[in-house]
């Protein structure tokens, strides 16, 4: 069994030559979890997720997938080393168009550094499968096996206009002085966009209510919520340039060799089935589907738990026989924040 799980914080820093942003001098922001010498897996969210994954010995508080790695699951810290990163760009220190090969050319540099020579797997769900597919497909070296899951290798006309009439809202709020609202309307039209009609159907079919002359239907509060959380953490800039990165994402599968999982869900507005679909073609022998059926669509990887870890599962128990430990990584800058 692998050593005692510990955890360690820290930051790299680098010099990054970018698509559309010139060479920048940036820090790498990192968390990593469980026991020296486990074989080590990437995790990564959306684009308002970060390098905490989940709570740990150095940070109780929760992370953007809190449940993924309780103990027993498939990505339980125990038995595997969690590395994540926060994305280029998510300080909001570059105001400049950001690619999704850029985070995974900044992914590559930071492996180096930690002295990591291969993942044995990258699980990356909407913005993070986008940079999955990048690192395999520019560095191949580094990576066993990728999951991806709600992303594919071009983003949908339908779901491009979506973020586009979002970064309309913030623009709107910043000419009016009010970036906080706009970022905040643009979550909430965001939402709209994870979640299906069913879901909303079931939580929310109440009447509206007359308020203060006017009409407020159920799910405003709900709304209203989701876009106070979201402006409290997220700079508008950082927002803005990583919606556009989405957009700006193409990867040709042709170009990837590593072994490929292709995880899409059934109702995903964002993602549809026809994208997941063209993806495992174009990967033909190096790529699988795997389809997962839910009311909450896009957001299925944050909400359905304990099927998102079976299929986890059998992913990861598949490579299982090849496992292969590594030494402790090189982290010069320890605990570092």
């Amino acid at each position: 069994m692998p050593g005692v799980p510990d955890a360690r914080r820290g930051g790299i820093d680098a010099v990054l030559a970018t698509r559309h942003a010139g060479t920048r001098k940036l820090r790498i922001a990192y968390e990593l979890a469980g026991p020296a010498g486990a074989p080590v897996v990437f995790v990564a969210g959306g684009i308002s997720a970060h390098r905490h994954v989940a709570a740990n010995a150095l940070d109780r508080d929760a992370g953007w997938a809190e449940g993924l790695l309780d103990a027993g699951r498939a990505l339980d810290p125990a038995n595997l080393r969690i590395l994540a990163f926060d994305y280029v760009g998510a300080d909001g220190s570059i105001d400049a168009p950001i690619d999704t090969a850029d985070q995974a050319d900044a992914l590559a540099l930071l492996l180096d550094a930690l002295g990591i020579d291969v993942l044995e797997a990258f699980v990356g769900y909407s913005y993070g499968a986008l940079v999955g597919l990048q690192l395999a497909a520019r560095h191949p070296q580094h990576l066993r096996k990728l999951v991806a899951v709600s992303g594919a290798h071009r983003a949908h006309p339908y779901a491009a206009a979506w973020r586009a009439l979002q970064r309309k809202a913030v623009a709107l709020g910043q000419l009016q002085c009010a970036d906080e609202q706009g970022l905040s309307l643009a979550r909430q039209f965001a939402m709209l966009s994870y979640r299906t009609p069913e879901e909303f159907g079931e939580r929310f079919d109440a009447p509206p209510q007359v308020c203060n002359g006017h009409v407020r239907v159920a799910a405003e509060d709900y709304l209203d919520a989701a876009g106070a959380k979201f402006v409290a953490r997220v700079s508008a800039t950082a927002w803005l340039r990583l919606s556009e990165s989405i957009d700006l994402h193409r990867v040709d599968p042709v170009r990837i060799v590593v072994p490929t999982t292709v995880v899409a869900v059934e109702g995903d507005r964002l993602v549809p089935m026809s994208d997941a679909v063209s993806l495992v073609e174009g990967l033909g022998l190096n790529g699988r589907l795997r389809v997962l059926r839910s009311q909450y669509g896009h957001d299925a990887f944050l909400k359905e738990t304990d099927r998102i870890d079976a299929l986890l599962a059998g992913e990861l128990q598949a490579g299982k026989q090849r496992l292969t430990p590594v030494h402790d990584v090189n982290d010069p800058i320890g605990v570092s924040v």
